[in-house]
């Protein structure tokens, strides 16, 4: 169990650098967007507008064969090679499909997204999401051969690159241009979006010429009746995974429908600019299912012990997680920097926001019940049961409190999936989580956001400082507990 403990935490520290310090790095991104992007015009809204549909039709393009290709990959009796041709040829068509519709049908797309004077951003993210979804397949079979290596070198090419260039495209380039003449006389700050855009779909196609050695494994086929046979494990995946992934961006792409006009457009372009800070225990939830999807389905019907594994693996994720609100809040003034300061009006909605992503990582976790079982149609069932509560509580809220109501919203979301997950899989495959101890985690969590919130008016060195024994205070019964253990070792 120790050993297992112990191997879940080295993987999520080895895919924790593509993604929390990656992610990071991708950061640095935010307070140049926000800087030439001033929140009073609107403009951040397109990015957070656009890549929120990219993540939504990332979803429908994958269909769940991430952890369909994780399931079947590690079954007795089926090869593995034959599963991750069929399941890259079963994506990878289905992508370039996608391309071709919206290649044809860009005018009324950019309509629907409310930029008819931009078709670029349809023809150009189109392609990106396509290639996203072919390299996922790609990224799920490097975990599963455990090649976190390639994976983590991967995965910073394209974030260095993409910084770099972004940095040439929105820092450098606006200093050195002359309008209508020299080599950089086609720029124009009115186009910075597409830009930005044009920059992602490069660092993209390139990256891909990484997995050369993986397309080759589409010399061993397409197995119809395989194919069949994951299609009929993936698809209540696929409704999952739209549910969850309405949850997390439902709110962006919705928000200037509920409320039209520019000010809808600044209104969204502030939001999304404060949930970039919350993200950060996206980050954490991402890095952890990166290490521990694999670790749970190869442990299956093996480990006599497995469900006390389970519970301890929650207690980590909570604990971890909640250690990182914390963080978070007891140096908001430093970390709000992030953003431009005509962002910092949004700043409220942080601590909900990242208290809602917790509840998604729990949902995570509690998911296994339904996945290991082979009834995935439950996750489908919670994950849609949440969307109808977020979507309800979006058009009720947002009207009255603006961009607080989408935080709200999706507290109560991502609330009802968990709850809902844990009831249920307590009567269909019982694990005696740790609830006690989980509960206990977030009352002393929530008594020290309520104390950092107490010395908000104080002096900054003062109230860092004694947030800083807030976070110590925190960390030391954990600390004890590991020091103990490597004692006994």
């Amino acid at each position: 169990m120790a050993n297992k403990l112990a191997s879940l935490a080295k993987d999520t520290a080895i895919y924790g650098a593509s993604s929390i310090v990656g992610r990071f790095l991708n950061y640095l991104l935010v307070p140049l967007y926000t800087h030439v992007i001033k929140a009073q015009t609107g403009g951040y809204a397109a990015v957070t507008k656009v890549y929120a549909w990219t993540a939504f039709l990332l979803v429908i393009l994958i269909f769940g064969m991430e952890t369909t290709l994780l399931r079947f990959g590690n079954k007795e009796g089926e090869d593995r090679n034959r599963v991750f041709s069929t399941a890259l040829i079963g994506v990878g068509s289905f992508s370039a499909l996608f391309v071709l519709l919206c290649q044809i049908f860009t005018a009324p797309i950019a309509n629907l997204l409310g930029y008819p004077t931009h078709l670029d951003y349809v023809r150009v993210m189109s392609i990106v999401v396509a290639l996203d979804a072919f390299q996922a397949v790609m990224f799920t079979w490097l975990r599963m051969e455990n090649r976190a290596l390639k994976f983590v070198i991967l995965k910073f090419y394209f974030i260095i690159l993409n910084i770099g260039l972004n940095l040439f495209f929105v820092l450098l380039v606006p200093k050195i241009y002359t309008p209508g003449a020299g080599m950089f006389g086609w720029f124009s700050m009115e186009n910075i979006v597409s830009y930005i855009f044009y920059v992602n779909l490069f660092c993209t196609a390139t990256a891909t010429f990484g997995f050369i050695p993986e397309i080759r494994y589409l010399r061993f086929g397409f197995d119809k009746a395989l194919f069949g046979r994951m299609l009929q494990y993936s698809w209540p995946l696929l409704l999952l995974g739209i549910a969850g992934i309405l949850n997390q961006v439902a709110d962006k792409i919705c928000y200037t429908w509920i409320a039209p006009g520019h000010q809808g457009e600044v209104e969204l372009g502030l939001y999304g600019g404060a949930v970039k800070i919350a993200m950060i225990l996206s980050m954490l939830t991402q890095a952890f299912r990166y290490a521990y999807e694999p670790l749970v389905f190869s442990a299956n019907r093996k480990d006599a012990d497995k469900k006390k594994f389970y519970a301890d693996a929650m207690d980590y994720f909570v604990y971890f997680s909640l250690l990182a609100f914390l963080a978070v809040i007891c140096y908001m003034d430093i970390i709000k920097y992030i953003v431009d300061s005509s962002y910092w009006e949004a700043l409220p909605v942080i601590p909900i926001v990242m208290l809602a992503e917790i509840f998604m990582g729990i949902y995570f976790n509690l998911s296994f019940w339904y996945k290991l079982i082979d009834k995935t149609w439950w996750g489908a069932v919670f994950s849609f049961t949440g969307c109808a509560v977020l979507i309800t509580m979006l058009c009720v809220l947002i009207p009255r409190y603006g961009y607080m109501g989408c935080a709200w919203a999706g507290f109560c979301g991502y609330g009802v999936c968990m709850l809902l997950s844990y009831f249920i899989g307590q009567k269909q495959n019982k694990i005696e989580y740790h609830v006690w101890k989980i509960l206990a985690y977030f009352a002393v969590a929530m008594v020290f956001w309520y104390a950092a919130n107490l010395m908000n008016n104080w002096n900054i060195i003062l109230r860092l400082a004694l947030r800083t024994i807030l976070l110590v205070i925190w960390v030391i019964p954990f600390a004890l507990k590991f020091l103990r253990s490597r004692k006994h070792a």
